[in-house]
């Protein structure tokens, strides 16, 4: 009956058109009057305490980052040495886009940010050069959620705050999935587009690679400076947040010199709306949460799971499960915000690697970013692109196959992801 009345509840707000943050709180209202325990003072203490998080400072930071990176021409500058490295080969464009996608992951940890810049700038350049392009689009939005698995990733803060597992682990372990989910892609490209004819851009002498590297080196410094500083604990990942955010900003406003003061404004507001409604989801649904924790609901759905408790293999692919289908309906932070207080507990009776299963679930909420009707990732392509949503979504299949592939690699392989966190983390 709780879980009935948790999910009716919640499912209910959403189809009256709630905004999913007002939907979460009426879920926490309508749990209290189920239990018998209403207190609208509860309910504000909670809801205060759910943003009152220090990890949870370096949501907007890295939003800014992501934000003055692309105003300030590292993005550009990352794209362009690809081209000057690989845009000579048959279908060069597809593989500039997957190994562009891969370095900005590892600066901005936003998909939105970081497939609205590759679109922007590759997509005009693939449709003049023949490219077919919903695959081409397809190809960008599958690069595009790269971004929440490899670190600084803010699907990583936004996990490790709800599930109390450390994020600096989880950065480190999401290094080799991430890496992987672009191998993956560059293979299908290679498959789906070897026969397109395309047209090959001049390859570059040494003279123009060597300028390419050195325009962009401030750009690839700043992956380095991230992963080093906490690898060797100068910094914790909220501090690294606020490093990135300054150091796209000297990089961009005295280096290259294209961040003026007009574009801080822009950047800055962007960043506060994102920010704004990540904490004010992360707040509800702390509430949420708290109520799920009282009414049992993890036991519930763990006698469910029952069955499956001793078969981890199993456990894992019915959880993934679960979230690909919530995945369908929700957008990435309020599925992690809403399936981790209940999915948890079941993690740690199984005796499951806490930071492995929290890499499992962002890859498939990440995924869930190119599944409609949703689709966040699909929507930003089609915007920037113009292209209509069925031509996008029939262009993603293939490459969403090859992240799905890599999804399952991981569930009956764990050992790609714990094995490398261990001999990052040091332990």
């Amino acid at each position: 009956m709780t879980v009935f009345i948790f999910l009716g509840s919640l499912i209910g707000a959403m189809a009256l058109g709630m905004p999913i943050a007002m939907a979460l709180l009426v879920c926490g209202v309508a749990l209290m009057l189920q239990l018998g325990t209403f207190d609208s003072q509860i309910l504000a203490q909670n809801l205060i305490g759910g943003a009152d998080s220090f990890p949870l400072m370096a949501v907007p930071f890295f939003m800014l980052a992501g934000e003055l990176m692309n105003a300030g021409g590292l993005s550009r500058r990352i794209i362009a040495l690809a081209v000057t490295l690989i845009g000579h080969v048959r279908g060069g464009l597809g593989y500039v886009a997957v190994l562009a996608a891969l370095v900005m992951a590892s600066i901005s940890g936003s998909a939105v940010a970081d497939t609205a810049a590759l679109a922007a700038i590759l997509l005009p350049m693939m449709k003049q050069a023949g490219y077919n392009l919903p695959r081409a689009a397809g190809l960008i939005s599958a690069g595009g959620i790269i971004a929440p698995v490899i670190p600084p990733s803010i699907g990583f803060v936004v996990f490790g705050v709800a599930a109390g597992v450390s994020i600096t682990r989880l950065f480190l372990a999401g290094i080799v999935p991430g890496i992987l989910m672009g191998l993956a892609l560059i293979l299908t490209w290679y498959i789906v587009a070897r026969d397109e004819p395309t047209a090959r851009a001049k390859r570059a002498d040494l003279r123009e690679i060597g300028q390419a590297v050195l325009d962009g080196l401030w750009a690839l410094g700043l992956p380095f400076l991230i992963i080093g500083g906490m690898k060797a604990g100068a910094f914790t990942p909220t501090e690294a947040a606020v490093v990135a955010a300054v150091y796209a900003a000297f990089v961009g406003g005295l280096i290259y010199r294209e961040l003026k003061l007009a574009h801080l404004r822009p950047a800055l507001l962007a960043a506060l709306k994102t920010s704004a409604a990540v904490m004010f989801l992360v707040a509800a649904a702390m509430v949420s949460a708290w109520l799920i924790t009282i009414a049992d609901i993890p036991g519930q759905v763990a006698a469910l799971l029952g069955p499956l408790i001793e078969y981890k293999t199993l456990l894992m692919l019915a959880m993934m499960l679960l979230v690909v289908v919530v995945g369908t309906a929700l957008d990435f932070i309020p599925t992690v915000l809403i399936l981790t207080p209940v999915l948890m507990p079941i993690v740690k009776q199984a005796g499951i690697d806490p930071v492995y299963f929290g890499v499992m679930f962002i890859i498939n909420n990440a995924i869930g970013l190119l599944t409609p009707p949703v689709g966040t990732v699909l929507n930003v392509v089609c915007a920037v692109g113009r292209i209509p949503m069925d031509r996008v979504i029939k262009g993603v299949m293939p490459f969403l196959l090859a992240q799905i592939a890599v999804l399952l690699l991981l569930i009956f392989v764990p050992e790609i992801v714990t094995v490398p966190a261990r001999w990052l983390y040091g332990r």
